[in-house]
């Protein structure tokens, strides 16, 4: 399996978070890891870097429940800037409400829903999918 380069979570739990890159740093899942706590500050730090022609992510993992900006709204604003670039997002969610489920087929980005909490085998499968 390939290392991937960059990947971002984007998250306001802390607890999640905490673990998460443990997890992630545990595996040498990446070699650089960005986390922001909500789809705002995501946004525009994602937008100035694809301005600045800096390497975006490969893999965003993405909750979909978030003050200021949630995940919905990340992703409509995220799909417009990004234009060619192939970024795969993988809903992380606790969300087991089934029209969530069906709106994350409506954004050609999201590879993946997955149900928190995020698993090693998770992270094996993200890794398979981007290769």
């Amino acid at each position: 399996m390939a290392r991937i380069n960059k990947a971002c979570i984007i998250d306001d739990d802390s607890i999640f978070l905490f673990g998460a890159k443990r997890m992630i740093e545990s595996t040498s899942f990446c070699d650089e890891l960005l986390v922001y706590r909500n789809g705002r500050e995501a946004l525009d730090s994602l937008n100035a870097m694809a301005k600045e022609e800096i390497e975006l992510p490969s893999v965003i993992f993405l909750d979909i429940n978030m003050p200021v900006l949630d995940g919905w709204q990340f992703l409509e604003e995220f799909e417009k800037i990004m234009n060619e670039k192939i970024i795969n997002i993988f809903i992380l969610s606790s969300s087991i409400d089934p029209q969530d489920l069906k709106k994350a087929e409506l954004f050609e980005s999201i590879r993946e829903f997955i149900h928190k909490p995020i698993r090693y085998s998770d992270l094996a499968k993200v890794k398979e999918m981007v290769d």
